[in-house]
């Protein structure tokens, strides 16, 4: 950390702009020019947020839905009108394509827009006579939900706000109060989150915190008893950390994939192939390949394969890289020159092992190729790793047997894509493979804010989703009435 003689930008501490002594500067991916400033918080200021929300928690709690909803909407009235603004600051400070940025903040626009109609539905009960037996004449129970407490939300880079509002939404949804931690990357697009935040009325201080503080600091976040509730997206490993250090504690973990895209036999006219690769090869550098679910394994069908293979290269070829602020760009930078260093040393060790590269494999600066292998064989590193970059492998299988059973070799289960339009195969793909979602004719990257989104195995657990994190942030508690006719 330094300090800047510039006036750095604000965080937000119960609701109200605050600086600290120290800042650290956000540069861009791209071309490594400064993008703004910010104030880190010291141990005091958290230590005020962190008291703040344990607070005002039941107070929060007893806040009337539709001053929370209309929290929520005012939020996402003002992502709408400012989306632009906000999809250039998101590209500056992640490197994404901005149209790719664009689609994230109509994504964040959403998810306020579900927590504000959740937040009006939630928590109405729910009535179970229990005269069923002797013993439960005249008892009526009612079932409601209620918090767990003030909630730690770890953000991760890739989607600097809206994964960002997957976890603040929910929250302020259910009257919980959170304590945001962006990225240190990326904390741009959740301070401006949190101004918007301040605009509104009606939620308590200490309801909401927004704390750009280093990682180094987190552990005594994660270890304080008034944040019972912990949500993580990021890496396994420093998931896993988080939860085996706090066993006690509520703690969602969404963590990494090596999703695959499975093409099927029956999936094999022009038609089919075209956009089965147009959505492979799309979908495999959307984000730089930075993101859970994008394409890294292609699992195919040998009567296909060879047609689909051309047709992947092919496409991600015509994959426009280069400057992210640009419209026409689908792939920019990854978020810092070492991690597209690390991307380039597992190429050239599935390389060097005996796969075969079909396209891409160089790095410029923090820019990596769209690339794609084949013939990867099974020590290479990239073959039982998340990529979390823009590199694909295509495998080749003899039927729906060997290509589920290929999906599911893997320690990750986020999502997964299969192209059939046979139903009886969709609902076997439903039910056997290991993940926490199944896309039928489309890449496994499909997701929509509201749905349930999560995985098993070492992709996590606990699910995403507007409605979903609210039930997660919070526990069922009955009421039993006596001496009731019923």
């Amino acid at each position: 950390m330094t300090t800047s003689a510039a006036a750095p930008s604000p965080f937000w501490l119960a609701g109200r702009p605050a600086t600290g002594a120290d800042s650290f500067e956000v540069t861009s991916p791209w071309d490594g020019s400064p993008v703004a400033r910010v104030s880190v918080p010291d141990e005091a200021q958290v230590e005020e947020a962190v008291a703040a929300a344990a607070a005002v928690r039941h107070a929060f709690e007893a806040t009337p839905a539709h001053i929370r909803a209309a929290a929520l909407d005012h939020v996402a009235k003002c992502l709408a009108e400012r989306a632009e603004e906000i999809a250039r600051l998101i590209t500056a400070e992640n490197g994404k394509p901005v149209k790719w940025s664009r689609g994230e903040v109509g994504r964040a626009v959403s998810v306020f827009r579900w927590a504000a109609e959740e937040a009006r539905r939630f928590n109405s009960g729910e009535a179970q006579r229990l005269d069923t037996d002797p013993g439960g004449v005249g008892r009526l129970a009612l079932t409601r939900r209620f918090g767990r407490g003030a909630v730690l939300g770890i953000a991760p880079f890739n989607f600097p706000l809206n994964l960002v509002a997957h976890k603040v939404a929910p929250a302020l949804a259910v009257g919980a109060p959170i304590i945001l931690k962006p990225a240190p990357a990326t904390p741009l697009s959740a301070l401006l989150l949190g101004e918007l935040l301040a605009e509104t009325t009606g939620l308590p201080a200490g309801a909401w915190s927004v704390l750009p503080v280093p990682n180094d600091r987190m552990p005594a976040l994660v270890q304080d008893p008034r944040l019972p509730v912990i949500s993580f997206t990021g890496s396994d490993a420093v998931g896993y950390a988080i939860r085996d250090a706090v066993p006690r504690k509520h703690v969602t973990l969404e963590l990494g994939g090596n999703a695959a895209a499975v093409v099927l036999a029956d999936w094999s006219s022009e038609e089919d192939l075209e956009w089965a690769a147009g959505r492979i090869a799309t979908f495999a550098n959307y984000q730089g390949g930075q993101s859970c679910i994008s394409v890294q394994r292609v699992i195919a069908d040998a009567s296909v394969y060879d047609a689909l293979v051309e047709k992947v290269v092919t496409k991600v070829r015509a994959q426009v890289t280069g400057d992210p602020g640009d419209d026409a760009t689908d792939v920019g930078p990854l978020v810092n020159e070492a991690a597209a260093e690390r991307v380039a040393s597992w190429v050239d060790d599935a390389v060097a092992k005996g796969a075969k590269l079909l396209t891409g494999g160089e790095r410029d600066g923090a820019s990596y190729a769209p690339t794609v292998l084949a013939d990867l064989p099974g020590d290479a590193i990239l073959a039982g790793a998340e990529a979390f970059g823009p590199v694909l492998s295509l495998h080749r299988v003899n039927g729906a047997d060997e290509a589920f059973a290929a999906v599911n070799d893997s320690r990750y289960g986020l999502q997964a894509g299969v192209f059939t339009h046979d139903l009886r195969l969709a609902f076997r793909a439903h039910r056997e493979l290991e993940v926490g979602g199944v896309i039928i004719g489309d890449a496994p990257s499909y997701r929509a804010d509201q749905m349930p989104y999560g995985g098993v195995k070492d992709s996590g657990n606990g699910r995403e989703g507007v409605k979903y994190a609210m039930d997660d942030y919070t526990y069922e508690r009955v009421l039993v009435l006596t001496g009731l006719d019923l």
